[in-house]
């Protein structure tokens, strides 16, 4: 087990969210300050110097601590330095505490590419972890035991609102994968998770789980994403127009989701022709070893002859 801190404003509202499967506990508390073993009243007068905050331990066999970080960004308002939402104050602060280089590392990472995503300066510090104090008992686990109060605090201090209008119902998508799949964004070329993946498997629907291509249909096109010859299925994926950015391209949607995927052109390999230009965010990739576990045994047949 390893563990994760995080700052976030509220730590009411910064708890429930990270118990998801390969977390153990998730504790809210007090880090950062220099006094020890400070109370709810002494954090809250803004004189101790601690954030409010959540501590998270987790398996990252089971969960990454990546995946951790797309769930702390889409709780905040990364731009804003001196609060939260309707909480202001030094102790509403944001910031991610990392406990080694690994997780320093990649805190970094996550937070420049939020600043590509947004397109605004991100106002989170990332810290040295220091001694985490667990808040009193009756603010464990505060959205079980006053779900009624937990709720219309939320709503009122302006989180809830905040969050549903940038990052809407789709709570299981990573920020990256949400601006792709839901605002149409296009992920960085050759800094993408399957650009240059050549095991093979199939690449399903981010979302639905429906199969979109086929490794056996995967080429190199030097362009710096993922390209297929063509779909598992033609009516897994639909096109439209796209006259973004003054050019004139087909864009590629998946049926079952309605989500961007990227663009069709016509400079692929021969016989077809065709470039399927696709965002790996949109996608989860399946090893071919994994197929008949995850369901997608009849998939299997896409590869056999493969390599003689």
């Amino acid at each position: 087990m390893k563990k994760a801190v995080f700052a976030g404003g509220c730590f009411w509202c910064m708890e429930r969210p990270f118990y998801l499967p390969g977390v153990k506990e998730v504790f809210p508390g007090y880090t950062g300050g220099d006094k020890e073993d400070p109370t709810y009243e002494e954090v809250c007068s803004g004189t101790t110097g601690h954030y409010e905050a959540v501590e998270v331990t987790f398996d990252p066999a089971v969960i990454p601590y990546r995946r951790l970080l797309d769930v702390y960004w889409k709780q905040i308002d990364p731009t804003d330095a001196s609060g939260q939402f309707a909480d202001r104050g030094a102790q509403y602060r944001p910031a991610i505490f990392y406990t080694d280089e690994e997780q320093k590392k990649e805190a970094e990472e996550s937070k420049k590419m939020m600043e590509k995503l947004i397109g605004r300066k991100i106002r989170v510090s990332i810290l040295p972890a220091k001694p985490f104090y667990r808040a009193e008992e009756y603010h464990c686990r505060f959205f079980e035991k006053n779900p009624r109060r937990f709720e219309s605090y939320k709503s009122m201090s302006g989180r809830e609102e905040y969050i549903r209008k940038n990052w809407g119902e789709d709570e299981n998508l990573s920020p990256l994968q949400y601006k792709v799949t839901r605002e149409s964004y296009t992920e960085p070329p050759f800094d993408n998770e399957y650009w240059d993946n050549e095991e093979e498997g199939i690449y399903v629907d981010i979302i639905t789980g429906e199969p979109l291509f086929s490794s056996a249909d995967k080429f190199d096109s030097g362009c710096g994403w993922p390209s297929f010859t063509k779909p598992v299925d033609k009516a897994a994926v639909s096109f439209r127009e796209d006259s973004s950015h003054g050019m004139k391209r087909t864009e590629v949607r998946a049926s079952g989701s309605d989500s961007h995927l990227g663009h069709v052109f016509g400079d692929g390999p021969a016989p077809l022709g065709t470039r399927y230009c696709i965002n790996s965010a949109a996608l989860r990739f399946i090893p071919k070893r994994d197929l008949e576990k995850e369901g997608y045994g009849r998939y299997l047949k896409l590869f056999e002859g493969a390599g003689k």
